[in-house]
């Protein structure tokens, strides 16, 4: 499970005079580009670093697999535009030609042409009718073209998933009533609906089994000549060329690595990419888990859910990483209270967990962003995600410290907060707070929200289905709320006073009523599961708190702004949320999950997305950041052995990205 990190949320350190690091690159569309800094790389020990430049490598030979998994047509479609882009002659002012060009970048961005979060399709500033022309002029050796293909064909087949709305409009469809499967533009399934795709699954699930594995996780599911059956992602397999080029890497970096536990991580990981076998994945997992003691960490492979309209296939992301010593104490304060955190939690006790096993977290420093995480990445992450490995072996929960730093520096001055804030007192409670309020909420929700409560026996891990990936992420981000204001934080010695809380409090509120509508498009609904987890608390506690007022939407010079009235009152209402949430998620129950969602989470009041609009509008900020990746230099000796590693950070955007899909391109145009 990630945590996102909305740049409109207001909670923003203050940049330090003497950090002269440039962390903006350019801004377009509704994106802005950010660099991020790897504090401590130059003073890591030379095997380290030797470790950190394998994993990276490893990491980015994935890329061409989240392209086609988004989309099948995406891994075609940037080569298309990337050669159009690169061998362009004409007038670089021409209006079409400068449309193109904010278009290609949008589609590096997303990893395809669906956006990143709204996952509605872009709809292109150029016409189809420049588009060809551009390619026409373009040597066909340098196109995208299958064998015996001509470029007239090439367009007939592309043109319209370009072009026309109608075609592929949605990457994820969330939509209650419809076909999920059909009516998502994603590549996890072929040829299949909804109902078949369950049904396959539903028939593999031995409702008796304590230790399953997770079904469909790395595979697509199709169906040919009537069958239905699955083609599993692995080396020989779908996406082998680029597994191969991961297998390779983790082999370099198997062999340099710090301890014989990490040996044993990465030695597992190759054999599940050479098989496919998921139960090789969760021994993986559990063998992750168990790797506490390495100062550099990662994370490869078919990760997450969210883009998969059942929730039930993994999107492929890396991260590689290393521990910020200092930052980490606050992290193992927590943890080290795992639980105490849950013993004193709200919800039923039958939903506990009567013994907390091998809950860690800690404070990460990112290396290098991969796959689903990157350029827009999460702020913490907590895996395994699969229950049973939680309960029995526990999980590791990371906060990205450097790119929080990044975040806040770079959004640092930029009048959001001060717009959208009830009053002078609200804006003092953020400047001094909010730095670590939100952290803490960060650490609350990766180390303890999504480690705590358990399944009760039988419940199938998939019976939320749609619903599930909301339901879990309002589960940690209540968790997290609901202790932030606890006298045990004060006494752990984690927040500098017993009213920070309110900075977080405020923030959150003021975002998931007002301020994350900056995201949606006009007449659109919440679809992200973060966006609409954060709708869904919200909302439900305004309703449920409106007889005492405890919060308010009020109107003061013809603007809409959120007034808190009672933070006690409003902890209670969280905790109540916390406790029939959990309730959903243990018992699996698919009918609460979908009321709760449907009724607080989705729908957008157009008047005041309209207003938010208009005032954002005028800060002339961007509401998604992403970040370029630091570029990782070796030097050799004659024999090929590596004497140092040098980061540095001068790369472009455009330069990163065409480098990347130079060297970093491994698929075929299509994979069937």
């Amino acid at each position: 499970m990630i945590v996102s990190f909305l740049s409109s949320c207001g909670n923003l350190k203050k940049a330090t005079e003497t950090d002269k690091f440039d962390y903006t690159v350019e801004k377009f569309a509704d994106l802005q580009i950010l660099r991020y800094k790897v504090h401590g790389f130059d003073e890591l020990p030379l095997k380290q670093k030797e470790l950190i430049y394998y994993l990276s490598q490893a990491a980015l030979e994935g890329r061409d697999i989240l392209f086609d998994q988004n989309g099948k047509y995406n891994v075609i479609i940037r080569r298309l535009l990337e050669a159009a882009y690169t061998n362009y002659s004409g007038d670089k002012k021409d209006t079409n030609y400068v449309n193109m060009e904010t278009y290609l970048k949008r589609v590096w961005f997303s990893n395809g042409i669906h956006h990143h979060y709204g996952y509605e399709k872009f709809v292109p500033g150029f016409t189809p009718e420049f588009f060809k022309g551009v390619i026409e002029k373009i040597d066909p050796s340098k196109l995208p073209l299958e064998k015996g293909q001509t470029v007239a064909q090439l367009c007939d087949e592309i043109f319209p998933v370009i072009f026309d709305p109608k075609v592929m409009p949605k990457r994820v469809n969330q939509a209650d009533g419809e076909d999920l499967i059909l009516t998502s533009a994603s590549n996890y399934y072929e040829g299949v609906t909804q109902a078949e795709a369950e049904d396959f699954y539903n028939k593999l699930k031995d409702p008796k089994d304590t230790t399953p594995i997770s079904y469909g996780l790395n595979s697509r599911l199709v169906k040919e000549n009537g069958k239905v059956f699955e083609k599993v992602w692995k080396v020989g397999g779908l996406y082998s060329p680029a597994l191969e080029k991961i297998v390779y890497w983790l082999k370099k970096a198997e062999s340099v690595t710090e301890n014989d536990t990490q040996k044993a991580v990465i030695s597992k990981l190759i054999e599940y990419y050479n098989t496919g076998d998921l139960k090789k994945f969760d021994e993986y997992c559990i063998q992750w888990v168990k790797d506490l003691n390495s100062h550099v960490d990662f994370v490869n492979g078919f990760t997450e859910n969210y883009g998969d309209p059942l929730g039930m296939k993994a999107s492929w992301e890396s991260l590689v990483n290393f521990k910020d010593v200092e930052a980490t104490k606050r992290t193992e304060t927590i943890s080290a209270n795992a639980q105490w955190f849950e013993d004193h939690s709200p919800v039923d006790k039958k939903f506990k967990k009567e013994e907390v096993k091998g809950v860690s977290a800690k404070v990460i420093t990112a290396a290098i962003l991969a796959g689903d995480l990157y350029p827009a990445t999460a702020i913490g992450i907590n895996l395994p995600n699969a229950n049973w490995i939680r309960t029995q072996h526990g999980s590791k929960s990371v906060t990205i410290g450097n790119l929080t730093d990044a975040y806040n520096k770079a959004a640092h001055g930029n009048g959001f907060f001060e717009e959208f804030a009830y009053s002078k007192a609200e804006i003092e409670m953020n400047d001094k707070y909010a730095d670590i309020t939100n952290d803490l909420h960060t650490d609350l929700h990766e180390c303890l929200g999504h480690g705590s409560g358990k399944l009760l026996p039988g419940t199938d891990p998939n019976a939320l289905k749609a619903y599930d990936s909301t339901i879990e992420e309002a589960r940690a981000d209540l968790f997290g709320l609901y202790y932030l204001p606890d006298q045990k934080m004060v006494d752990l010695g984690i927040i500098p006073s017993a009213d920070a809380f309110k900075a977080e409090y405020y923030s959150f509120m003021m975002n998931g009523l007002m301020t994350q509508l900056v995201r949606i498009q006009p007449g659109n609904n919440v679809e992200e599961a973060h966006m609409r987890n954060r709708q869904l608390i919200a909302r439900w506690v305004l309703e449920k708190g409106a007889p005492e007022k405890v919060v308010e939407l009020v109107k003061k010079d013809g603007e809409t702004f959120v007034r808190i009235n009672d933070y006690q009152k409003l902890r209670n209402l969280f905790g109540q949320l916390l406790a029939e949430i959990q309730r959903i998620k243990s018992e699996g129950d698919y009918a609460a999950a979908r009321n709760l969602v449907e009724a607080y989470a989705v729908k957008v009041d157009p008047e005041l997305h309209k207003e938010i609009l208009s005032r954002y509008e005028k800060l002339n900020l961007a509401p998604y950041k992403g970040f370029l990746n630091p570029v990782y230099d070796v030097t050799t000796d004659k024999g090929g052995k590596i004497t140092d590693v040098k980061v540095s950070y001068n790369e472009g955007y455009a330069e990163q990205m065409l480098r990347y899909g130079r060297e970093y391109s491994s698929l075929p145009n299509r994979n069937e």
